[in-house]
């Protein structure tokens, strides 16, 4: 491959808009191993949060795509295969990072029970400031400023 064909496909991969539009692979080798990534991520992407029996499954899944794209862009980045497999690695790469980033917007569902807590007790904040700086604070309605 020459020169500048590598280094348009190291350009394309490292765009950060180059997951826009791009798929998710039905299936794809990840560290030796086949897996269907797209019905993988669309399982966990489905119930928007990652339970806690899942979490390890979905970190680990997680790390073997990240290890398996540097593998991959080091076949681009040295050069050790043509124009034609480069642009198919970079494509790969690609829809490895839009999975990742699906992966990566799930949130812990303790996290999301943690967002409701802290909201809950923001609002609880909030009303106790608005019955102090309306004077009911004491539990009178007519009372102003009564300490």
């Amino acid at each position: 491959m020459q020169e500048y064909q590598r280094k348009q496909l190291l350009e394309r991969v490292n765009k950060e808009s180059a997951t826009i539009g791009a798929d998710i692979p039905d299936r794809i080798e990840v560290q030796g191993e086949e897996i269907d990534l797209r019905t993988f991520v669309f399982e966990i992407k489905r119930r928007d949060t990652v339970p806690e029996g899942e979490r390890e499954r979905v970190e680990q899944a997680k790390r073997n795509l990240r290890r398996e794209r540097l593998e991959r862009l080091e076949e681009i980045e040295e050069n050790r295969v043509d124009f034609e497999t480069g642009e198919e690695i970079a494509a790969s790469i690609i829809g490895i990072d839009r999975a990742l980033e699906a992966l990566n917007d799930l949130r812990p569902a303790d996290l999301e029970g943690e967002a409701r807590r802290q909201e809950a007790m923001d609002q609880k904040r909030w009303m106790n400031f608005l019955k102090q700086a309306l004077g009911r604070d004491d539990g009178s309605a007519g009372k102003r400023g009564g300490y």
